[in-house]
């Protein structure tokens, strides 16, 4: 166990509270340099704390109080971490907003969790007034003019308790319409905890923060863990894969988060002499391939490279150890605060090791997991079944207590009588040199009885030609026949959710187009 969670009297979580987490350091320590904005500012503690209260006041002058919500579309961390943090002081929910978000998506996301107050950045100012609001009295303002100038007073802050809801952010939506997570003081705070414990993170570490503020992987087991850990941030506001190794090498970063199409990103940029000269010891990333963790290792020299598997509603229940290479698991369950199981997805009737269900996650403490779906009570009566929430992937644990993620239950395909892994075709697709990224998806079958066929998206490396006949025979030693593809697609672009996720039922959609290709086997 890492001792910072002595130290931050965090073994108890009724001190899971993130205003009184942060106040506490900032306390302790307010000239300590906790957050740096790459070719920006810095910030103390007394900063960061200044800026939240500043921003408390204007919520309070706005005539937000306890209990009320209010929802931001900020890409900006500069001005998206005093509003987050000032509604903290004061109780208030915080809704991020996906910056990504347009029409009815962002209607029924706001309509859901109907905040007192939206503040947006001057350019999606335009896709909310192009809406037709059911609710009322709604303020929608630029965050431009929420001008943060008088502080609120200390003696004004509201005193939370860790069960008290602090956030709501919502699942990519990638299948049906967003859903709000509810997520209390306890939960958000334990994603930091999980980042501290799991990485070893310690006082002189510094974590570089490229992804979103508004998903919980940037927000709360990034930043959150730094802020209460004492562990200085340094933030790109967006990630660029070309400044990735730069920016680890110039802030001598020691830490930092990836998701799959990050690590896609990072590995496909040119080899440099400069490759192994930086201070990089731990890479956490959800969900890690066995590819992309040997070229991490192999090529940049990174020591620590370890898988993650969560979601927002569940949190960080499962994490690679250190020493340990992730060889395409999960990792092993946190056990501390997690029990995760594989199920029968029908049944709910625990499965043995090695053989693939759903996979399954509940609490050991109060608070730590999210407290339903926002406005959409069946959707979190049906998620929560016998006790267990139902996670909606495929997985198993194999001899050592991994877990083994295996597909999206929905994105099975399933031919021939046989259930085909997503995941599998795409990897064998990504080991050839000229591919860059991979979706296998099913299309509908003429012959019904054979279910579904196999059609993989791809796209390729600028540059590289179009051998669709090659890449079928590179794929044959990797993949069973019934597992190959009747139909390759050259995407120019791919349907994307903001943080680089796929959107595969975009792809279903489009299904065999005119410049599908047909193997003929």
């Amino acid at each position: 166990m890492n001792k910072s969670l002595n130290e931050l009297k965090l073994n108890n979580y009724k001190n899971w509270i993130i205003s009184d987490l942060i106040l506490n350091q900032a306390k302790n320590f307010p000239k300590f340099n906790i957050i740096e904005f790459i070719d920006n500012e810095k910030w103390t503690y007394e900063d960061l704390v200044s800026k939240g209260l500043k921003a408390s006041f204007r919520l309070k002058k706005n005539g937000l109080v306890n209990g009320d919500s209010i929802a931001v579309m900020i890409d900006n961390p500069m001005a998206f971490i005093p509003i987050w943090l000032g509604a903290s002081f004061l109780g208030i929910t915080f809704v991020a907003l996906n910056t990504a978000l347009r029409g009815d998506v962002l209607k029924h996301q706001i309509e859901i969790s109907r905040p007192k107050l939206v503040l947006a950045e001057n350019i999606y100012l335009k896709y909310f007034e192009k809406i037709d609001w059911k609710i009322k009295n709604i303020s929608i303002l630029n965050h431009k003019n929420f001008l943060l100038s008088k502080e609120l007073l200390i003696s004004e802050i509201h005193q939370s308790k860790m069960e008290d809801i602090s956030c709501v952010m919502f699942t990519s939506g990638t299948s049906g319409p967003a859903k709000g997570v509810i997520m209390p003081n306890a939960h958000c705070v334990l994603f930091a905890i999980g980042t501290i414990d799991n990485y070893m993170l310690n006082k002189k570490d510094i974590f570089y923060i490229c992804l979103p503020l508004f998903h919980a992987n940037g927000l709360f087991m990034q930043l959150l863990a730094c802020l209460i850990n004492r562990t200085k941030a340094v933030i790109r506001g967006k990630f660029s894969a070309s400044n990735w190794l730069n920016d680890i090498i110039n802030y001598k970063i020691t830490h930092t988060n990836m998701l799959g199409a990050i690590a896609a990103f990072v590995v496909a940029q040119s080899q440099t002499k400069f490759d192994k000269s930086h201070n990089l010891k731990v890479i956490g990333s959800a969900p890690l391939p066995k590819e992309p963790e040997n070229i991490l290792r192999r090529r940049f020299g990174i020591k620590e490279v370890i898988p993650l598997y969560g979601m927002t509603e569940v949190n960080i229940p499962v994490y690679g150890k250190l020493g340990e290479k992730g060889n395409g698991t999960c990792g092993e369950v946190y056990s501390k605060y997690f029990d995760v199981e594989v199920r029968d997805p029908n049944t709910d009737e625990k499965l043995k090791h090695g053989i693939t269900g759903e996979i399954m996650v509940r609490p050991k403490i109060s608070f730590g997991f999210m407290q339903g779906y926002l406005g959409m009570p069946d959707k979190s009566f049906e998620a929560y079944r016998n006790f267990w929430f139902h996670t909606g992937d495929a997985g198993f644990f194999n001899k050592k207590n991994q877990l083994i993620f295996v597909d999206r239950i929905k994105d099975c395909i399933r031919r021939r009588g046989e259930n085909i892994s997503s995941y599998e075709v795409e990897q064998a697709f990504l080991k050839i040199p000229q591919i860059a990224e991979a979706a296998a998806f099913a299309v509908p079958a003429k012959d019904h009885g054979q279910e579904d066929e196999v059609m993989v998206a791809l796209m390729i490396v600028q540059g590289s030609k179009i051998e669709y006949s090659e890449w079928i025979k590179n794929v044959t030693s990797d993949l069973a026949k019934f597992s190959i593809p009747l139909y390759l697609r050259v995407m120019k672009n791919f349907p994307k959710t903001q943080t680089g996720k796929i959107i595969k039922h975009a792809l279903r959609k489009e299904g065999i187009t005119n410049d599908t290709w047909k193997n003929s086997f």
